[in-house]
């Protein structure tokens, strides 16, 4: 199945995005992680056959615009350009997938818009970062060094894309041939070779982040089934913490899979056939 590139124009930005399956498909919107894209579904996607999946460049991701340099990138700033895109697509009722940073995001959009979700899978991850009240001066004051860090700071050029693709598979479970799916929707042409396009104020630590009460209480607001796939080797969440987070979904189902963080990229056939069952359980 070839995905079609399409942009949606939210009125505040123009938002890219790739899209599998038929028109009168079941819709389903997808949210990749963070410095990743669209392309992070390439290979979910055509498994997921019958479906019309639109999966999105968040902005400052990919092909997407930049956000206005005095916008932020809170997790919460980009419920409503999910909302936007669901309307952009006539999505009145969907199914939503999120991956690591999106699956944080996709966490909190069913309570903002009760019955506009039908169906939510969160692959490694549920809830957005969190930190308790008495850490919130030491995370503003870290996040303005960052910020006057990554203002001062000038983008790396790659001189080539087998330079730019070992350069995203540092820290990561991403092989090569993986990696280069997502670099090569996330680099432009420049003097002297190549630099990735994301927004460097993405490595920035938030000036605020929710606390943990107030993300169970989003948890507990989801209004409809969810499918939780965690990966065996994935992100080393704290067990108590996660075990906590998904007992406050109201109706979840928890699997695990063999694979890394970047399962569903690396390795979609063992991811596939859990997000199919779940999505087609009526």
């Amino acid at each position: 199945m070839t995905a079609r590139e399409i942009t949606l124009d939210l009125g505040r930005r123009r938002v890219a995005a790739l899209e599998w399956g038929p028109s009168d498909g079941a819709p389903v919107l997808a949210v990749h992680g963070w410095l990743d894209n669209a392309a992070s579904f390439s290979g979910l996607a055509p498994m997921l056959d019958g479906l019309r999946i639109v999966a999105l460049d968040l902005s400052g991701h990919g092909r997407s615009e930049h956000r206005p340099e005095a916008h932020s990138h809170y997790f919460v700033d980009w419920v409503p350009e999910i909302i936007d895109a669901a309307d952009f697509l006539g999505f009145e009722r969907c199914a939503l997938v999120g991956h690591s940073m999106g699956a944080g995001i996709a966490s909190l959009v069913p309570a903002a818009v009760p019955g506009r979700i039908a169906k939510l899978v969160l692959l490694e991850g549920a809830g957005p970062l969190t930190t308790p009240p008495e850490d919130a001066p030491s995370l503003l004051r870290r996040a303005l060094e960052d910020e006057r860090r990554v203002a001062a700071g000038s983008a790396r050029i790659h001189p080539d894309l087998g330079s730019a693709v070992a350069a995203r598979c540092q820290g990561t479970d991403l092989d090569p041939v993986s990696a280069r799916v997502l670099v090569e929707r996330s680099v432009e042409a420049v003097d002297g070779g190549l630099r990735f396009t994301f927004d460097p104020r993405l490595k920035t630590r938030s000036r605020w982040r929710f606390t943990e009460e107030q993300v169970l209480a989003f948890l507990a607001a989801i209004d409809c089934p969810v499918l939780a796939i965690r990966a065996a080797s994935g992100w080393p969440v704290p067990e108590e913490q996660m075990n906590t987070r998904l007992n406050a979904i109201p109706d979840v189902t928890r699997v695990e899979v063999e694979g890394g963080h970047h399962v569903h990229l690396t390795h979609p056939e063992r991811v596939a056939p859990e997000v199919r069952g779940f999505l087609d359980r009526s």
